[in-house]
């Protein structure tokens, strides 16, 4: 896709989607029945998935006025996402024919037991999706009470948090007269998970919940959006990624720090930085060889690149494991800072290894590119 039909498709405003997601007890069905109380919600959908767990209130579901659409057939992230996919579809054709009110938001609540990542990905490669919505944040609910037990014996509840967006902590009040100290070990474990989410305790009040489910997010097809908060650690906290000033390296001079490891499940954040920008061939290269050698093991990467033939602006790449979206742009660097800063999470990949990858694809990149730049400066004589 190519600049200008990402700039064309900006110019229609896609609705934006909240993904609600956490292990089971987490407080999802309690958060849902609160929202649908909550006078902020009036225009928006909400898509709930019951497989597994108690339901929503049907008492609430009956007064709603159209507003829930309850999925019951399976997990929502695999045997029911093409259920998904159509009803999305269809809301919006029923919003634009005046069948059912114009909602202005979607809110899906996922099973306990899913992962997150297979719904991400069909907002990234279903293209009628893409065009009519966007993902403007994956919220998940952790249970204070229940937390170390839950991330010891499920993966699923590791990825839910290393995939989110913003970070909710339930049922501090269970957890005895440490609640601060139950609340600071916890941020300090999530964010060996997932270093860029915003950590909160929850507030239950009709205006937070309506507020947090309905947060504009950040439109990586609006070229005039910010994306330092999507971006998080890589712009909020630069001292982590030390440059170094050594111009005896190549062309490819960069530097990888990994930021924290949790022992036993394998989870790492990693950020790469740039100094030097890189031609749209070198980046397509390394993005393609990093999802073809880690596939399902990159829970998630995003980033601002800088782009040698295109100075005054950053492009934004984003994927979810083996799945990356088409690259849009911005209209210019949100502020001085013009690096390259891409994100990866991932699983099963070592830092180490990870960056002896890249250095790798690095090598390879230089010498393809470089030769075809010289082979054409000859031909051209």
């Amino acid at each position: 896709m190519t600049a200008d039909s990402d700039t064309a498709r900006s110019s229609r405003p896609r609705i934006p989607v909240t993904l609600v997601t956490g292990f089971l007890g987490s407080g999802k069905t309690t958060l849902i029945n609160a929202a649908l109380r909550a006078p902020g919600m009036e225009r928006t959908i909400v898509v709930v998935n019951e497989f597994g767990e108690v339901g929503i209130d049907h008492q609430l579901v009956a007064s709603s006025n159209d507003s829930v659409v309850v999925l019951e057939n399976g997990c929502l992230c695999c045997t029911v996402r093409s259920d998904l996919v159509a009803t999305l579809n269809a809301l919006y054709h029923d919003r634009a024919a005046g069948r059912i009110p114009a909602f202005e938001n979607v809110v899906i609540e996922t099973s306990g037991l899913a992962e997150p990542a297979p719904v991400l990905q069909a907002f990234l490669s279903e293209p009628t999706l893409d065009g009519l919505y966007r993902v403007s944040s994956v919220v998940t609910l952790v249970d204070a009470v229940n937390y170390g037990h839950t991330l010891e014996r499920h993966d699923e509840a590791l990825r839910q948090i290393a995939l989110a967006d913003q970070i909710r902590l339930t049922k501090l009040d269970l957890v005895g007269p440490s609640v601060s100290d139950t609340e600071v070990s916890l941020r300090s474990s999530i964010a060996r998970l997932n270093r860029t989410a915003e950590v909160h305790a929850i507030d239950w009040s009709a205006e937070a919940l309506a507020a947090l489910l309905t947060a504009p997010g950040f439109d990586h097809a609006d070229p005039s959006a910010d994306p330092r908060p999507w971006l998080g650690v890589a712009t909020a906290e630069p001292s982590l990624h030390d440059e170094h000033d050594d111009h005896s390296h190549s062309h490819h001079e960069h530097d990888h720090e990994p930021l924290y490891h949790l022992r036993g499940k394998n989870i790492e954040s990693f950020v790469l930085v740039r100094t030097v920008p890189l031609s749209r061939n070198e980046l397509q290269f390394l993005l393609d060889g990093i999802s073809h050698n880690l596939g399902p093991n990159l829970l998630r990467v995003k980033g601002l690149v800088s782009i040698a033939d295109e100075p005054g602006r950053p492009a934004v790449i984003q994927g979810v494991q083996h799945l990356l979206h088409t690259m849009t742009w911005l209209e210019k660097w949100p502020d001085a800072d013009q690096r390259t800063r891409i994100v990866f999470i991932t699983q099963g990949i070592a830092s180490v290894d990870l960056r002896d990858m890249i250095g790798l694809l690095d090598r390879v990149s230089t010498r393809t590119f470089k030769v075809r730049e010289r082979g054409s400066l000859s031909a051209g004589r």
